[in-house]
């Protein structure tokens, strides 16, 4: 049976669900953790980061860490996408579950990192989340790109290139294990094929 977006997302959801809650503060600590130390989000001034639901990793402890010393900034749902609004209490349950910051006026145009949830990836370290698209859509018009964390609660990925052109890239995975770099070159280059994810443990 061939992979596709469709049947990755279902096994990836698959594995999260099956996840023991017992180890769940645990895997969560130690993605916040790595997250934390990670020079790219310590160096950071400015964070775009999200408020979990279910199944995706629990990072409001980090979100709290950051908030000491980085602007922190929350997805606003809007139209078929979001903008970025600054991250205060309290927050308000919205579409899809989603908990949101109150709305603002601020003109937000540049953050340094992102963290995005994710349900899957494929070999090009391409996203498979929930198949909203409005991280897909918010990405393709920001003028500045950030650099990019996909965080997982269990590695679940593919080495097949399954995703499209739209769906975002990450710069750097990060599960309770590892963390996982894309590696640089094109799905033409056969030499980063089988090396696409290394882990930097």
């Amino acid at each position: 049976m061939s992979v596709t977006k469709v049947t990755l997302r279902k096994k990836c959801l698959q594995t999260l669900q099956m996840l023991s809650p017992h180890n769940s503060a645990y895997r969560n600590a130690k993605i916040t953790a790595k997250l934390l130390m990670h020079p790219k989000v310590r160096d950071a001034e400015s964070v775009l980061a999200f408020w979990p639901l279910g199944m995706e990793p629990d990072i409001r402890s980090g979100i709290a860490a950051l908030r000491r010393n980085k602007k922190v900034y929350m997805p606003f749902m809007e139209d078929d996408s979001f903008k970025m609004v600054p991250f205060r209490l309290p927050l308000t349950q919205k579409q899809f579950g989603i908990y949101e910051p109150g709305n603002s006026n601020l003109k937000i145009k540049k953050i340094d990192v992102a963290i995005v949830p994710a349900v899957g990836v494929d070999g090009e370290g391409r996203r498979i989340g929930f198949g909203k698209g409005m991280y897909d859509r918010f990405f393709a018009r920001l003028k500045h790109k950030p650099y990019i964390i996909f965080v997982q609660s269990k590695l679940c990925n593919t080495s097949k290139y399954i995703c499209d052109e739209y769906d975002i890239k990450a710069d750097l995975l990060i599960t309770p294990e590892a963390y996982y770099a894309a590696a640089k070159g094109t799905k033409n280059d056969k030499r980063n094929t089988l090396r696409r994810w290394h882990s930097h443990t």
